[in-house]
């Protein structure tokens, strides 16, 4: 019982904060207690869950980056006359050589890596984009309704047609100029170099087969009379080559082009341009093998200047 006569102390006001007391083994550790007011505040996110967080973004960036940078590689290139694969290679510095040329650009080049024309755009350092899908086609009634108002050609188109069919007459013509009694040579004014029948262990059978015409990459061939094409593609040893069957009964062989003017089935006529000159399969140089045989195949060879002079054609 209190005193008479005294007055109770008040109790003091709680805290939302008060002192929690935990035994350590003798010693006493004071841990604040975090009141009911602020058991619903958002805790804070510490750094490392940053940083987390933060990971996907970088890598993201980083593989942005790597794909502007593989994108910046890719260069094209236009084929020139007297091109061919292994030396694009070699003077666009194509990582992997003319085989990694060939598998990026196989959809545009085709089944034979030695076939390549002038104009031909090829990807260096990458893949060649797909083409663009085509335009979809007309619809039926729209189809009809532009037929049933242009029935005939217009005369611009009618113009370009005559224009395109003469500049293909032009380039399968032959070159009349040093033609003599249907015959002409292989190539203009080349002075020959490896001449026919020269022993030498580095042909298979012994010795030449053919004549050698010194003549730099890109040069024209002409066939050297009318006759038929039997073979125009790779042909290993010889790369890239024609044979012609004249009409005599002779066939014609061309050898080392790097680029054909002709297919095989094709008919052609004395002077008419079956290819450019060029230095594919074994050759040391660009140069023209030429060969006259009796039948289209390797082995059955005869003295081609002998023959050329035989029709009148002066070989120097």
């Amino acid at each position: 019982m209190p005193a008479k006569g005294k007055h109770r102390r008040p109790k003091s006001p709680r805290f939302t904060r008060s002192i929690a007391v935990a035994g350590t083994g003798g010693a006493a550790l004071a841990l604040p207690l975090i009141g009911a007011t602020g058991a619903h505040a958002a805790p804070s996110q510490s750094v490392s869950e940053k940083a987390v967080q933060a990971l996907p973004v970088a890598g993201q960036k980083a593989a942005e980056k790597k794909e502007a940078a593989k994108k910046a590689d890719v260069r094209t290139y236009s084929v020139k006359v007297g091109d061919y694969l292994s030396k694009i290679a070699d003077e666009q510095n194509v990582e992997g050589g003319w085989k990694k040329l060939y598998a990026d650009n196989r959809a545009a080049v085709g089944d034979d890596p030695a076939l390549i024309h002038p104009g031909l755009k090829l990807t260096l350092g990458g893949k060649a984009a797909p083409s663009a899908p085509k335009p979809s086609a007309p619809s039926s009634d729209s189809t009809a309704s532009k037929s049933s108002k242009s029935s005939k050609p217009s005369k611009s188109s009618q113009s370009s047609k005559a224009t395109a069919s003469k500049a293909t007459t032009a380039a399968q013509s032959a070159d009349t100029a040093g033609v003599t009694n249907g015959f002409t040579a292989p190539v203009a004014g080349a002075a020959v170099g490896t001449a026919y029948k020269v022993a030498g262990s580095m042909w298979s059978s012994g010795y030449h087969t053919g004549v050698d015409f010194v003549v730099p990459t890109g040069t024209s061939l002409k066939a050297v009379g009318a006759g038929t094409v039997v073979s125009a593609g790779w042909a290993g040893a010889y790369g890239n080559q024609v044979v012609i069957q004249l009409a005599d009964g002779r066939y014609a062989q061309y050898a080392h082009l790097s680029s054909l003017s002709v297919s095989s089935g094709q008919s052609v006529t004395a002077g008419q341009q079956v290819g450019l000159s060029g230095s594919t399969g074994n050759s040391t140089g660009p140069h023209l093998h030429f060969e006259i045989r009796t039948t289209p195949d390797y082995g059955s060879d005869l003295d081609p200047v002998a023959y050329l002079r035989s029709k009148g054609v002066a070989i120097g």
